[in-house]
């Protein structure tokens, strides 16, 4: 069906990232960049909790050194990843583009990446950069990482242990190792591959390094949170999210994830201290993010709701003001742009980003660039036999300051994928749904809440809460932030907000289909037919890295 709207009112002009000149070679800084980037992160750090003083689990979180790249240099309160899906994220991050432009990089399990479109990483290779990547940067999807060359610029050789900190680390406490050295045993393969890195390093050319681990990925240890970090769950009592059963079962949940964060911190740790004993500290951009909300919670990973796709950004940025808290509305795409006008390379076409480096240069907090007050978001597939006939469940979403408004284009579906053999009166044991994703509602990660979650769903008290992760949604929401910034009351059908859906939705229709999205051009059936719709071979190709699973 082709969708007709209204344009009562028009979002601001933006430019286009192809249409402004990117800087020449002399004139560009030409910067190392040293890109850290997370799975399953969100918004976690403990410098979030310095700039919003609300109760929040970053009241427990320890994160000294993203604290510290904070401090020196800029926070992003409002960064959005345009889809809450590792490999749809990271095709947008790497191409500059919305996800639903990258082709069949739009879609999670069955993706694979075009090679007509150009990607940062190459580009700066193009521009003389030394590149080098560890670990993950896109999958999975076939060819794997491959914008950033494939494996081709892949240091791992020191290991990849650190990848499955939880479980290695609790194997080598169990066989006697004292938990600091074993911390230091799984760090040492994040310095050694940096070492090896910079070694490559022909003279002094400016280099761009990925650093992506998939340690906050599940799955984790039970227990690991405060065996290995010494995280109370009790400390979360009454700052867990609003939509999450503030029980002990959950609580721990989330203190072992908040563990895999901060094994995360101590990563980067390493990196900014090799960082400075290489004397590369003051010529070297820090970027610091992650690819969605967190995994196996109701809203995270898989949903538009800010706890899916909101996320940490900080940067320090080479003779920039420290301290610098920004409100800016940033689409991790914008960051294709960013680098590949750092490193002074050609803008190619086609970007739906726009370049932050005029944002980092400032020494401005607050709003700096008054255009930059909404993102749009979206999803497709995940988990490709979550539905019937492998179909996606397709969203799109308009966030502002004031509002969240999503569009769900098929309410009939199960948005975390059907329930199998969950049913009113029976389903699968609580281990199975901890242990395997695939049980029931697939897209959400099999955890220990999704089984608390499933178990208690027949109880009075804790319906709401399985209805927040799993029930089916209407074709609209809204939410009003001022007051409900949990996103816990869908006021869509209120009439004293009819003006505000309609205009958002007209705003946010008129985004995509400016933006050519195959969901509200032509027949809006491209992606609900092969090969969006194919099954995956989960198969591994032949000499690419071994991932933690779930990736």
């Amino acid at each position: 069906m082709r969708f007709v709207f209204r344009l009562l009112i028009v979002l601001p002009a933006l430019p286009a990232a192809s249409e402004v000149a990117s800087a020449t070679a002399a004139e560009a800084p030409r910067w190392n960049i040293l890109f850290c980037f997370a799975d399953d992160w969100g918004r976690y750090a403990g410098a979030y909790h310095a700039v919003d003083r609300t109760p929040s689990p970053n009241q427990v979180l320890k994160t000294p050194n993203i604290d510290r790249v904070a401090a020196d240099g800029v926070l992003f309160r409002n960064a959005f990843v345009n889809s809450p899906s590792c490999t749809p994220c990271r095709s947008a991050l790497n191409s500059g583009r919305y996800f639903f432009n990258t082709g069949r990089g739009a879609i999670l399990l069955g993706a694979q990446w075009d090679p007509a479109i150009p990607s940062f990483g190459l580009r700066l290779h193009d521009a003389g950069y030394h590149i080098g990547e560890t670990w993950k940067v896109w999958s999975p999807g076939t060819p794997g990482d491959a914008p950033f060359g494939g494996g081709k610029f892949a240091y791992e050789s020191a290991g990849g242990a650190f990848n499955n900190f939880s479980e290695n680390a609790t194997r080598l406490t169990a066989e006697g190792l004292p938990l600091e050295q074993a911390r230091d045993k799984l760090l040492a393969d994040v310095r050694g591959n940096f070492d090896a890195f910079l070694a490559a390093r022909p003279g002094d050319k400016p280099f761009l390094y990925w650093f992506g681990p998939t340690t906050v990925h599940r799955s984790w240890v039970k227990g690991s949170g405060r065996a290995l970090w010494n995280i109370d769950p009790e400390a979360l009592a009454g700052k867990l999210p609003k939509f999450l059963p503030d029980v002990p079962e959950v609580r721990e949940d989330f203190a072992d994830y908040l563990g895999e964060i901060q094994a995360w911190d101590a990563a980067i740790g390493v990196l900014l201290q090799r960082l400075q004993e290489a004397g590369e500290a003051e010529r070297t951009l820090v970027v610091i993010s992650g690819d969605h909300g967190a995994p196996g919670f109701p809203r995270g990973k898989c949903n538009l709701y800010d706890f899916g796709v909101g996320v940490a950004l900080v940067a320090r940025v080479p003779g920039g003001k420290p301290g610098r808290v920004v409100d800016d509305f940033v689409n991790l795409m914008d960051l294709a742009p960013t680098f590949i006008e750092v490193g002074g390379a050609k803008l190619p076409d086609k970007l739906d980003g726009r370049s932050l480096l005029d944002v980092l240069r400032s020494d401005r907090s607050g709003q700096v660039d008054p255009q930059r007050t909404w993102v749009v978001t979206g999803r497709e597939r995940h988990v490709d036999s979550a539905r019937d006939d492998n179909l996606p469940y397709p969203q799109r979403a308009l966030r502002t300051n004031d509002f969240l408004y999503i569009r769900n284009f098929k309410p009939d579906r199960w948005p975390l994928g059907s329930p199998k053999g969950v049913t009113d009166a029976s389903a699968p044991s609580a281990a199975e749904l901890e242990r395997q994703t695939f049980t029931a509602f697939a897209d959400m990660d099999a955890s220990p809440t999704k089984a608390w979650l499933v178990t208690h769903r027949a109880e009075s008290q804790w319906r709401t809460y399985y209805d927040f992760a799993f029930a089916k949604r209407p074709g609209e929401e809204l939410y009003d932030l001022r007051t409900d910034p949990q996103q816990l009351t869908n006021v869509a059908e209120e009439a004293r907000y009819a003006e505000v859906r309609r205009e958002m939705s007209d705003r946010l229709l008129k985004v995509l289909h400016d933006a050519g999205d195959p969901r509200v051009v032509g027949d809006g059936e491209t992606f609900e037919r092969p090969p969006f719709t194919d099954v995956e071979r989960r198969t591994r190709p032949a000499g690419a890295p071994r991932r933690r699973r779930g990736d």
